[in-house]
């Protein structure tokens, strides 16, 4: 039965590409381990490192003489460090970070074979290496993971309670969930992110593109409703699974995240007050926000709350005018009456699940089977 398993989330989950990107080599005056057809950056150490489960994956690491944050960067399904070698190194000088890739097992020039949890080991193993080597501490890593890598990343986070952040790339809510709308976890079920991302303490920062047809933006947007600490998401507007790094907001939103989290505690308790107020003057219209809806559209809501204000002062300012009053008075009437539209729609987007009755059923129908076999 665990092979059955096994072999199920291998299906799901796990296509690395054949052939890898690059080849490790090793330079002969220095003994430098090198990506082949990469050349050589003073700044960039590439490495192989041991995890608990034998196997032995290839990292790089990728250093800023300002940084003062670390990322752990958890890469997608369908990639390799040497597919994301440019813009692991693009991401370290405009963020001003350290950052660490890794390939999983199985992943380009890593050793064994892809498997969820050896993924976990992996990322374990470049976790240890960032504090042993490196001396990165707790508090000063960003674990950071794109698709598939939401897996990995969720599962260290959910364990490290006193980490600086989180970012959420495309994130899945489990394996299952990316295929069937089920409503409850599976035994065989893999990245079960969304029993996890609640145990999450820091920050998280959630990135998706409305468009995406590989991991819909709906798990996105419920794994930021189930967020301890929300920090405000990035909805790009048409953005697919794998062109997101190509938007300006892209970099933009990331600047601003990696910027907030490195405040002290005191600056960041401040401005979490501050995103707690607004989050709950846009929580009606923002958090089921329709695909199709960037976040370029977002000042929506704060328009509407623009409004209210006015309406305060005109109805001091004019209150013995009960022609303009009554004006004002019908507008925010309007406004009310958006507002309550804007539930309904709310309301009805979660009436969208009644339709995927059936898909539990049918899974529990192989949930069963597979028991049985």
């Amino acid at each position: 039965m665990g092979g059955v398993t096994s072999s199920m989330a291998a299906k799901l989950a796990f296509f690395p590409p054949n052939p890898p990107s690059y080849k490790l080599v090793k330079e002969e005056e220095t003994g430098l381990l090198l990506l082949d057809p990469f050349p050589h950056r003073e700044n960039v150490e590439v490495l192989k490192l041991p995890t608990r489960r034998g196997t032995e994956i290839v990292a790089m690491y990728v250093r800023h003489p300002m940084a003062k944050s670390t990322i752990l960067y958890s890469h997608g399904n369908a990639a390799d460090i040497g597919q994301m070698y440019e813009l692991f190194v693009e991401l370290s000088i405009h963020l001003r970070v350290n950052l660490m890739g890794y390939d999983y097992s199985g992943y380009g020039q890593s050793s064994g074979k892809p498997s969820e949890n050896n993924t976990y080991a992996d990322i374990q193993a470049a976790y240890k290496c960032l504090e042993e080597n490196y001396g990165a501490k707790q508090e000063d890593i960003i674990l950071y993971g794109q698709s598939v890598g939401s897996g990995p990343t969720l599962d260290l986070a959910a364990r490290l309670p006193r980490l600086r952040a989180v970012v959420l790339h495309s994130p899945i809510l489990s394996g299952l969930r990316v295929m069937y709308p089920v409503k409850r976890t599976y035994w065989f079920d893999i990245y079960k992110n969304i029993d996890k991302i609640p145990l999450v303490k820091c920050p998280v920062l959630i990135i998706h593109g409305t468009a995406d047809e590989v991991v819909d933006c709906s798990h996105g947007k419920q794994l930021w409703e189930l967020c301890q600490e929300k920090f405000e998401p990035l909805w790009l507007k048409g953005g697919n699974h794998c062109n997101l790094e190509l938007y300006p907001e892209y970099l933009r939103h990331l600047r601003k995240f990696i910027s907030t989290v490195e405040k002290s505690p005191s600056q960041r308790q401040n401005l979490r007050r501050s995103l707690d107020r607004v989050e709950q003057s846009r929580r009606s219209t923002d958090c089921f926000e329709a695909p199709r809806k960037s976040t370029d559209q977002r000042d929506k809501p704060r328009k509407s709350t623009d409004r209210t204000e006015k309406l305060k002062f005109h109805e001091h300012k004019f209150n013995n005018n009960v022609d303009k009053f009554e004006k004002l008075r019908m507008s925010f009437d309007q406004m009310e009456r958006s507002q309550r539209s804007v539930e309904y729609h709310d309301k009805s987007r979660r009436s969208v699940d009644v339709q995927f009755e059936r898909a539990p059923k049918n899974i529990d129908w192989l949930d069963r089977k597979i028991r049985a076999g």
